[in-house]
């Protein structure tokens, strides 16, 4: 055999191997996420929803001003008339092992500043995840981040003029949840959820969805920042949804 036609050989051989191998890598990702499942439910709040004060952001008349046909209020508790709760954290407490446990989700989510308030009011991360603090607003905010001292997470301070680049960045050590508020604007709180494996967030029917779940049994917790936390047993068969509701009463 010349030494070219061998070379050729070794080539096709090569390219055969290689095409099978990224044929099962892509098969078994396949496999793996279609037997992934999911875990949805409701949360809701029952009895009389508290009274949200209204903010008075008088300071800055660009703020006052994104919310002339609409008053702004507190979101320490967001309940719709049928006791629909928003702004709950869910995630899964008890069960994920090995990979699981660690992966980070791949999405780079953000934190806004707009209208003098945070959008969204909590947002939800994997350890490890990048997020970006952007600003949509025509005036300087100061963002100020506030984990408490011996979690793990290191705080940070910084401001964001209007026009300025996002803000990468991640946190290193689970913590449910860290605050975070603005120097300059008082009135503005939120809160970063910082959690291991998939993750939700109820929205404004006081419904969530956590994707990607493995089969198995889990514990599954529902934070508040006022009305604090629940959890709840579930039990994820492969490729199939299981569901957990949650009821926080009103203080």
């Amino acid at each position: 055999m010349m030494k070219g036609e061998y070379k050729l050989k070794i080539a096709a051989v090569l390219s055969a191997f290689l095409l099978v191998a990224t044929g099962a890598l892509i098969l078994n990702q396949r496999v793996s996420a279609a037997a992934d499942g999911t875990i949805t439910g409701s949360v809701k709040l029952t009895g009389t929803p508290p009274h949200m004060k209204g903010i008075d952001m008088s300071k800055d008349p660009y703020c006052v001003k994104q919310h002339e046909n609409n008053p702004p209020k507190m979101e320490n508790v967001v309940a719709s008339s049928s006791g629909a709760l928003q702004n709950v954290v869910v995630y899964i407490s008890q069960g994920l092992t090995g990979n699981e446990a660690s992966a980070v989700s791949s999405e780079e989510p953000t934190f806004d500043q707009k209208g003098c308030m945070y959008t969204p009011h909590v947002l939800a991360l994997n350890v490890d995840q990048k997020y970006k603090v952007i600003t949509s607003d025509q005036t300087t905010h100061n963002i100020h981040p506030l984990p408490a001292p011996g979690a793990g997470n290191i705080g940070w301070n910084k401001s964001q003029p209007p026009g300025a680049p996002p803000i990468e960045t991640s946190w290193k050590a689970q913590e449910v949840a860290i605050s975070v508020k603005c120097n300059i604007h008082p009135w503005m709180h939120g809160w970063f959820a910082v959690v291991k494996g998939p993750n939700a967030v109820s929205d404004e029917n006081g419904s969530y969805t956590i994707k990607n779940v493995p089969a198995g049994s889990y514990t599954v917790t529902a934070w508040q920042e006022d009305l604090g936390e629940q959890t709840s047993k579930v039990s994820v068969a492969a490729g199939q949804s299981a569901k957990a509701d949650f009821t926080f009463k009103s203080k």
